[in-house]
């Protein structure tokens, strides 16, 4: 049974599968990645068979899976590479169906349940995402404007690319939804200029640093942080942002989502809604990653956001579609984590750092494999908000660009001289924000 599961699957690259019986088993053409699997006992190897979406990760967390020669990493390259080999060994299996009809079925995120769900991976010890993140703690995926940008370099991009799309003006009043560590909220203040941001969390963890941070940057009075759930929140915002937390809405809660936005966003403001999405057809989560890692979250098609957002009174005024972008994050966080792999195992112990790496490595894969991609929506309430062209995007960009060298410049340097577009943007810092007439 193993040499026919494997052999459906594994037709590029090499896999030596030994068994608890002393039997070796090939797969594949000869080719590059070489990697060898042991199954440590006979009930793995039926568990792995019956159940590999779950079980796969569940067994290696526990080291009754293990790679002898190569990465975890490139034992998912060698499954995922033939997509029709790999959707029929993990997708069609005897618990499917039970599982596509409990999600189907499943209740909506109550803000209690979305708490416990938030909790489960976001109040980690801080001390976990120093390991793997970049300096500003961005937990959702860069924006590489080359493929051998830092990870750094490449958040700081992500954040001027929202920024830029989301037209922020003096005197903005900002909602972050989902704030994360607070890094977001802040830049969009800091420097795209805004007169004051709302960041809401769900995470006790998230929340004290965010406020330490703005405590430290002085910044304390005008960008402000909450433990709420979005569907609490009052009032009217000129901008709304929300950067990797719709995955954890739940798709019974995508009209309350929207809805909600539709009734805190201005007449004339703009929202950006950043989330990883699916470009094939929808289907209910993963069990490993919903059991270990994101509990509750559903990852979306635009077939399943659209119908909600028509219904809102929003409009998409743009859509972008990064491909790749989060494979390089997860490329580099996994690498980052793997080099301070001694350092987390203090902090838990060696399951969870097993559990941590298949994670990583999970996610890559499927992002440079699978249909997994980041969407970026620009919604409005009005279609005469924002620029006829798109390329005022591009501009936004260089101009916040400028800024970043400008205000991160070493001691004694002097200032860069301002483009046209910077100088431009610098002088409406002091001036009222104006609507656009087209």
């Amino acid at each position: 049974m193993l040499q026919a599961a494997f052999s459906r699957v594994v037709r590029q690259g090499s896999l030596e599968v030994l068994t608890p019986s002393g039997a070796r088993l090939t797969f594949g053409d000869g080719t590059a990645p070489h990697v060898t699997l042991r199954l440590a006992d006979e009930r793995a190897i039926w568990v792995l068979l019956l159940d590999p979406e779950l079980r796969l990760g569940e067994l290696y967390m526990d080291g009754r899976l293990d790679v002898e020669r190569g990465s975890i990493y490139e034992l998912l390259d060698l499954l995922l590479r033939d997509a029709g080999g790999a959707r029929s060994f993990f997708r069609f299996h005897p618990f499917k169906a039970i599982r596509e009809l409990r999600w189907r079925l499943a209740p909506a995120n109550t803000a209690a349940r979305a708490q416990r769900n938030v909790a489960h991976h976001y109040d980690l010890d801080g001390r976990l995402y120093d390991l793997f993140l970049d300096a500003d703690r961005q937990y959702s995926c860069a924006y590489f404007e080359y493929p051998d940008q830092s990870l750094d370099e490449a958040q700081k991009a992500k954040k001027r690319h929202i920024a830029s799309k989301l037209r922020v003006r003096p005197g903005h009043r900002v909602l972050d939804i989902g704030s994360g560590w607070g890094g977001l909220a802040q830049y969009l203040v800091e420097t795209a200029r805004a007169g004051e941001a709302l960041g809401v969390t769900l995470s006790h963890e998230q929340l004290a640093y965010s406020r330490e941070r703005v405590e430290k940057a002085g910044l304390s009075e005008r960008v402000r942080f909450a433990l709420q759930d979005y569907r609490k929140v009052e009032g009217t915002f000129d901008r709304i942002v929300s950067v990797g937390m719709f995955e954890h809405v739940g798709w019974a809660s995508y009209g309350a989502f929207f809805q909600t936005c539709a009734r805190l966003l201005a007449d004339d403001g703009v929202m950006l809604l950043h989330t990883i999405g699916r470009t094939g057809e929808p289907c209910g989560p993963n069990p490993w990653i919903t059991r270990y890692i994101f509990p509750g979250g559903h990852i979306p098609t635009l077939s399943e956001i659209a119908p909600v957002l028509e219904r809102s009174g929003l409009a998409l005024t743009d859509l972008e579609v990064l491909r790749l972008h989060y494979a390089l994050t997860l490329r580099a966080w996994r690498e980052r984590f793997l080099s301070r792999r001694d350092e987390a195992a203090r902090l838990y112990d060696e399951r969870f750092c097993r559990m941590w790496e298949f994670y990583l490595a999970a996610f890559e894969a499927a992002f440079r494999l699978e249909d997994l991609v980041v969407f970026q929506l620009q919604l409005t309430k009005r279609n005469d908000i924002l620029p006829l062209q798109r390329n005022y995007m591009i501009q936004e960009e260089v101009a916040l660009k400028e800024w970043d060298a400008r205000s991160h410049r070493t001691v004694g340097e002097a200032p860069a001289q301002p483009s046209r577009i910077g100088a431009q943007r610098e002088a409406s810092a002091a001036a009222p924000p104006r609507q656009y007439d087209p």
